[in-house]
């Protein structure tokens, strides 16, 4: 398998090329232009701060279907609680510092660069990514964010700072887009994390279907809110013992 060098105009090649790591290409830029051509095509952005722009899209993929999602019981406690004020697109460039200066497993550093963070600021300006956050006192103790073409959510990164405050946030995030009818969130790639909430991999042939098929739907709104009164009921979801 070849990895392609992005050249400047924009394309890119068909992900079935990928090589086995799901690394498909090297080069080209992050404007929203090809940002969204990525997205669009079923391919994402992912390197460190000292290598080149490297794109991929990973066989199998790991996605959450929004109707199937799974709440511990120890979580839905949690949420009936009510420890966090939750919110959409309040705090995006926040949420975007959070997970740059999270720390992770195994990792030195952040893969969330100065160059990347400007650039899904742009995408959310733009009204194509949205946060979802997690406060308490006022305070901003979680979130995550993504990106959304048509009726598809492409999952990011997520941090917290408090006990639960990203799941919760999470949570709330997949039961507002099941009722937007946003019926898959791409999760990129597998983590123990991703499978407690229901996801699950599948091949690429397939994820690249349901892409074409919702990021041909009509764009949403470019801000996002919570529909009014919508609280997350965790018995609606499918519970778990973890």
């Amino acid at each position: 398998m070849a990895v392609y060098r992005i050249p400047r105009e924009l394309w890119f090649p068909d992900p079935a090329i990928a090589d086995p790591s799901g690394l498909l290409g090297v080069g080209g830029d992050l404007s929203p232009e090809r940002l969204l051509l990525a997205y669009r095509s079923g391919i994402f952005p992912w390197y460190s701060h000292d290598q080149p722009i490297l794109w991929w899209s990973p066989d199998p993929r790991m996605v959450l279907e929004s109707a199937h999602l799974q709440v511990p019981r120890s979580l839905a406690k949690r949420i009936r609680q009510q420890p966090y004020t939750i919110t959409l697109d309040r705090a995006f460039s926040q949420v975007l510092a959070g997970c740059a200066s999270a720390p992770r497993p195994g990792q030195d550093g952040t893969w969330l660069t100065p160059e990347m963070q400007a650039a899904y600021l742009k995408l959310h300006q733009l009204g194509f990514a949205h946060s979802c956050e997690a406060w308490r006192d006022g305070e901003l103790v979680g979130g995550l964010y993504g990106v959304a073409v048509g009726h598809l959510y492409c999952g990011e990164s997520m941090f917290a700072r408090a006990n639960d405050a990203s799941k919760i946030a999470f949570v709330w995030l997949t039961q507002q887009l099941r009722d937007w009818g946003f019926p898959v969130i791409d999760c990129q790639v597998h983590t123990k994390h991703l499978d407690r909430f229901g996801a699950t991999e599948i091949p690429r042939r397939d994820y690249l279907t349901h892409v074409a098929r919702l990021s041909a739907l009509p764009r949403t709104a470019a801000q996002w809110s919570f529909d009014a009164g919508f609280v997350p009921d965790p018995l609606r979801a499918s519970h778990t013992n973890l």
